[in-house]
């Protein structure tokens, strides 16, 4: 099955938040979609403009570009060759799949959130958490955005080691969410890589869809 069938992505608005890839996803699932049908990307935090997907800042070169691919990036350049959330009316409209990065992590792999995070859109009908699995077993400091609030929620100092069950003790005092996307599974030790992937969605206490955005593997826990 392809990423975007076994994450039920549907058509609308689904926005994308925490950590270890949600950039690399918003690519990988625009390229299974836009085979067959119109995509736009954007943002209500901030992404860096793409270098491979044209970008449109207002409704009429949206509608331009749709008229020449299938696949389009929507937004309001600013700083640091950045984008932030389109400036025009019905962009959440313009397509039939719009994927929203909703999130931003500072390259971690895992992350909390504060009071303010994420910025779902209010039309998402489908929220996919990210969660990089090179954040287990590794000191909280130093694989987590916002450590001290990710510790806070666990009650421990910021040197523990987040272990599976950790990460998703967070993610379920948090919340906000309709699916868990696992990924980085490939940094995971080949003996004990299974194994730990069924104790971080064991903990987690729902189905999720683990694998590798690197190595285009995916399957369901």
């Amino acid at each position: 099955m392809k990423l975007y069938e076994l994450l039920q992505i549907k058509p609308g608005v689904t926005a994308l938040m925490g950590s270890g890839g949600k950039t690399s996803l918003l690519y990988h699932l625009a390229g299974e979609l836009g085979k067959k049908h119109r995509v736009l990307l954007s943002t209500t935090t901030h992404i860096r403009i793409p270098d491979h997907i044209p970008l449109a800042t207002t409704a009429e070169e949206l509608e331009a570009l749709f008229r020449e691919r299938n696949v389009v990036c929507a937004g309001t350049p600013c700083e640091d060759n950045k984008i932030t959330a389109p400036s025009f009316p019905g962009w959440e409209q313009a397509a039939e799949y719009v994927l929203v990065e909703a999130d931003g992590a500072k390259g971690m792999p895992l992350k909390a959130h504060a009071d303010y995070e994420p910025v779902i859109p209010a039309s998402a009908n489908n929220t996919i958490c990210v969660v990089g699995a090179s954040g287990f077993n590794q000191p909280l400091r130093a694989v987590c955005h916002r450590p001290e609030i990710y510790a806070a929620i666990l009650n421990c100092s910021d040197m523990k080691k987040v272990s599976p069950e950790m990460a998703a003790g967070v993610l379920s005092a948090e919340g906000g969410f309709d699916r868990v996307f696992l990924n980085q599974t490939d940094t995971l030790s080949k003996f004990l890589g299974k194994a730990t992937v069924k104790e971080f969605v064991r903990a987690l206490g729902k189905p999720a869809v683990a694998g590798s955005l690197r190595q285009g593997m995916f399957y369901k826990v």
